[in-house]
């Protein structure tokens, strides 16, 4: 591993980059790159991998979002919109280093899309507008990242727009996501006129002519040399207060040397306790050679990460990053083509080749592998075969979604999938023409098979289908999908919002007497339950150990406080699992119930009749009982809503929102434009996107994302409140 990026020099294109099919050796696993571009919609993301597919050679045109000839932005509905929907994964070499590189989108409704793929990800590169600095959605991938522990540099782009500041942009990022910024270059000019950058670490000015061509290198400008000097003073004081070996030279010598601080960047970079942070402008192919110098000099390799972990057998076990050892890959992504079914893996160890045989460890199924592909967006290179640190699509497997684990059959080890959100918006889908419904159907599986975020069921009640999504956005994208590649006429339904319940008011001493006879052994159960709301449980630090949280999930506890053995543990357990059944719906509307613990205080057994089926079935209609008993209140979803508007409309918005049942929590005002955030009910925010361009003459722009549940007003007939909760109850209005 190298200790200080090098920067090439003239040239259109560096004349050694170039792509490649070959696959990685053993030796060669040190060379590679996955990473992943984070971002919000429009800080530049897809234009940033466009541009290093240029300079590296990759592709042989500069493709542009506003043109919809982007590489990774190849499906119709991205090019439509000008936004990315799908994580799309491409490779390119650079410097003797291969860089898969995953596109992903800026939308939250498509951040699962995002935390699938930093699942698989060893680094990552976080974009930021010079102008807006962090964003709402740049600050959610952020935390996304921090979970998985995935290491970042950072790209502040746009720095040609009007506006555009580094040090704003570098102070928000310090603000909002709190890591340690550590600055390597300096810009040389300004908006219009900034035309490259000075390299902090060696202390050399970087130049792009007109955008066209290569960096030219060269001194530092005399008007800069002071205040390089400077911020070179205040890189090598701000590593030296994180870093023990930096922090030995510079006590020694006063200074750092060029090697020391690219060491001690690469460590803290790998651990999370520095920043990197760069800038450019993407559009105009000003600084990406020193974006592409610093992802192969700070971000890790597969060699470079912890072992990958996963159980088989109730133990844990790792595998380490070697060709040579048991083949284990996770699936992240399926997807439907003209050509078939492809399923992207990242391969974490071992060597797999075409026409092995391969564990679904999850379905317990095994599937052939008949083809690999190296993945280049919507284009493909077939390869003889793929080895840990390879990410590749492959062909073959039937039934694997994504989340799987696929690894040699003799050697079986489950990796953990990524999490999924829990959707919160939903449609009523129906095909237009009744002989249409069963390809509707079909359409439908795949659909749901492809992206794990959609979760498709029938209303028991009225038989209609219903998909629910992250967002309207994402659930308009996925009919327009069905629409397109099928050609069928689809009726949409108006969305719904998952609501859920919560107790108020406790209820104890809740005695339930489960008793069954229909000859041979019977059933027999007694238990005694206390309900109490989980807020009030937390409030005494007794919580601990609740499952779930505020982003919407079942926050729910559950303990025994039976003495004496009344209720043996393997009944208590099953009490607990009853609770847990009857937490499906609730009584006000059918609605999961959260925020709730319930504890076991006694209960009575049969020598023979009870059994853990009974106790079971007892916990369920006891704390179905119990539940009917309690004071009930509906939550609804909320969202942390972030408005740019123009200032002369402030009013206009400010009123709307209140309108929406809103609580404005802050407005800034730079430059004519004023930014409004607001936490919203999501029922209130259907049709929002329409109204707010009424309002702005086509001006204003909106984001949101997911805060949590909050109380639902009382149902009142005629308000948007009782006609919000009515639509949650009953059935998606046509």
């Amino acid at each position: 591993m190298r200790t200080e990026p090098q920067t090439r020099s003239t040239g259109t294109r560096p004349t050694g980059a170039r792509t490649t099919t070959a696959t990685l050796s053993t030796g060669t696993v040190g060379t590679v790159r996955n990473l992943g571009i984070l971002a919000h919609v429009d800080a530049g993301k897809t234009t940033v991998t466009e541009r290093i597919l240029y300079l590296t050679g990759a592709t042989h045109k500069r493709g542009e979002v506003h043109h919809g000839t982007t590489v990774t932005d190849f499906d119709p509905q991205e090019r439509d919109r000008g936004i990315t929907i799908f994580a799309a994964a491409v490779s390119c070499d650079w410097d003797g280093h291969r860089i898969n590189l995953i596109d992903t989108p800026g939308h939250v409704d498509f951040s699962d899309e995002v935390e699938r793929s930093l699942r698989v990800l060893d680094g990552a590169v976080a974009v930021f507008d010079a102008v807006a600095g962090v964003e709402p959605q740049s600050e959610s991938v952020w935390r996304m990242a921090d979970r998985h522990g995935v290491p970042r540099i950072a790209f502040v782009n746009k720095l040609d727009r009007a506006g555009a500041d580094l040090d704003s942009a570098v102070g928000s990022i310090r603000r909002r996501l709190h890591p340690a910024p550590l600055v390597m270059q300096l810009p040389i000019g300004q908006e219009d006129g900034f035309t490259g950058v000075v390299d902090l670490l060696r202390m050399r000015a970087l130049t792009w002519a007109d955008g066209q061509g290569g960096a030219v290198e060269g001194p530092v400008p005399a008007e800069l040399a002071e205040e390089a000097r400077r911020r070179r003073r205040l890189l090598e004081e701000a590593v030296a207060e994180l870093h023990p070996g930096a922090l030995e030279e510079f006590c020694e010598h006063s200074a750092l040397s060029a090697a020391t601080l690219a060491t001690a960047l690469r460590d803290l970079t790998r651990t999370g306790e520095g920043l990197v942070v760069l800038c450019g402008s993407a559009y105009r192919n000003r600084g990406i050679e020193p974006l592409l110098a610093a992802v192969v000099a700070y971000l890790p390799s597969p060699l470079d990460v912890p072992p990958v972990r996963g159980t088989h057998g109730g133990g844990e076990q790792q595998r380490s990053a070697d060709p040579s050892a048991p083949f284990a890959a996770l699936v992240f992504k399926v997807n439907s083509t003209a050509t078939g079914r492809l399923t992207y893996l990242r391969v974490y160890s071992g060597t797999i080749e075409k026409g092995a045989a391969v564990l679904d460890v999850g379905a317990r199924r095994t599937e052939r592998i008949s083809r690999i592909l190296r993945v280049q967006a919507d284009r493909h290179a077939e390869v003889d075969r793929a080895v840990a640190g390879d990410i590749v699509a492959v062909i073959g497997p039937k039934a694997a979604r994504a989340g799987a684990t696929l690894c040699l059959p003799a050697a079986p080890l489950l990796l953990e999938p990524p999490s999924v959100a829990d959707p919160v918006v939903s449609v009523a889908v129906e095909a237009r023409r009744s002989t249409d419904s069963d390809r509707l159907a079909a359409a439908l599986a795949r659909l749901v098979e492809e992206d794990p975020s959609l979760v498709l069921r029938t209303d028991p009640e009225t038989g209609q289908t219903v998909l629910s999504g992250m967002g309207e956005l994402h659930l308009e994208v996925a009919v327009e999908k069905i629409r397109r590649a099928q050609g069928l006429e689809v009726g949409v339904g108006r969305p719904k919002v998952s609501y859920r319940e919560t107790v108020t008011r406790a209820v104890s001493g809740l005695l339930y007497r489960h008793v069954k006879q229909e000859g041979g052994a019977g059933q027999f159960a007694h238990v005694v339950l206390d309900v109490d709301p989980l807020a009030a449980a937390a409030a005494d630090g007794s919580a601990r150990g609740a499952d779930g949280g505020a982003d919407g999930g079942t926050l729910f506890e559950f303990r025994s406080a039976v003495v004496g053995g009344r209720v043996p543990q393997e009944y208590v357990r099953a009490v607990e699992a009853g609770c847990r059944d009857a937490l499906a719906e609730g009584p006000l509307g059918g609605h999961p119930v959260t925020g709730l613990r319930v504890t076991l205080t006694d209960g009575a057994t049969h020598p023979k009749d009870s059994s853990e089926m009974a106790f079971r079935t007892a916990g369920r209609l006891a704390l179905r009982e119990a539940l009917r008993a309690a004071a009930t209140a509906l939550l609804e979803p909320v969202v942390e809503l972030t408005a740019t508007v123009p200032e002369d409309a402030v009013g206009g918005v400010l009123g709307d929102l209140a309108a929406r049942r809103g609580r404005v929590s802050g407005s800034t005002t730079r430059g004519g434009t004023a930014v409004i955030t607001a936490t919203v009910p999501l029922a209130e925010l259907f049709g929002y996107a329409n109204r707010l361009r009424g309002r702005t003459q086509g001006r204003g722009t909106f984001t949101t994302r997911p805060t949590g549940y909050a109380p639902a007003p009382a149902p009142q007939p005629g308000t948007a409140a009782g006609t919000a909760a009515g639509t949650a109850a009953g059935t998606p209005a046509r």
